[in-house]
Order: C-alpha cells, then structure tokens, then sequence
C-alpha cells in the first residue's frame, strides 16, 4: 500500500493595506476559508512592492506571489495601481521567460470583496497544487 503525499504549495501575497487585507480581516470575520499556503504580507499600497520582493519570495522557495490592490481608479494613492500594473506586467513578461509566468498573479479585489479575495487565492493555489502535483 502506498501512501500518496500531495505537496501544498506555498504562495507569498502582497496585500494593499486600505482594500485586500481589509478583504482578508473581513473574509477571516465572516468565517471564509481559504488555503493554509496562503501567506499574507500587507503593504501600504500595492506599488510600493518591489518587483525584487517578489523574485525574492520566489527564489527563497514559494511556489507562487501575487499582488493585490484596490481596483484602477480607486486607490488611495490616486495613481498606485496604475504602476503596479505596469511593474507587473513587466515582471510578468520577465517571468515568461523563465517558464514561471503562472507562479505570478495581479488581482484587484476591494475592502467589501471578501468572497471575492478567497475566491482569487484559493483559484491560484488550486492551480499551482495542481501543477506542483503533476510535476
């Protein structure tokens, strides 16, 4: 009898202070789950990350990242998410060269949108388990 292990992988998120991780509390108030591998970091806006923080998670062995932010035209920074779509895609497309271009992800998703938030991350973990698992 052979007893199969899965792997659960480990996702490092990036989390605007003012919409997604108040999508977070709410979704942990309201008693949603979403995976154990989801690990959240919460920074003041989704632009101040660092596209070398999340090479960074990467290399120091999380099987994803992602970054969150308030949706375009509603940060609190007026232009914030407007440049980390532009900081990601960029990312993104360096990523693609690597063949890791699914272990990098952008979402919007608001302070109200806790469903929304669980939904998003338990999506990207069941994907990348899934692959994690194939491979």
């Amino acid at each position: 009898m052979t007893e199969e292990k899965e792997k659960n992988p480990e996702i490092v998120g990036f989390a605007c202070s003012f919409c997604t991780f108040k999508a977070s509390e709410m979704a942990g108030s309201l008693r949603m789950k979403y995976p154990d591998g989801i690990k959240l970091i919460q920074v003041p806006c989704s632009s101040r990350v660092d596209p070398a923080f999340v090479i960074k998670a990467i290399l120091d062995g999380a099987d994803g990242a992602f970054v969150a932010g308030c949706h375009p035209g509603d940060c609190h920074f007026i232009k914030g998410n407007y440049f980390t779509r532009r900081k990601i895609a960029a990312l993104k497309e360096m990523f693609d060269a690597f063949s890791m271009k699914d272990k990098l992800r952008l979402f919007w998703v608001s302070a109200a949108e806790a469903r929304r938030f669980v939904e998003k991350v338990t999506a990207m973990y069941g994907d990348i388990k899934e692959k994690k698992n194939a491979g």
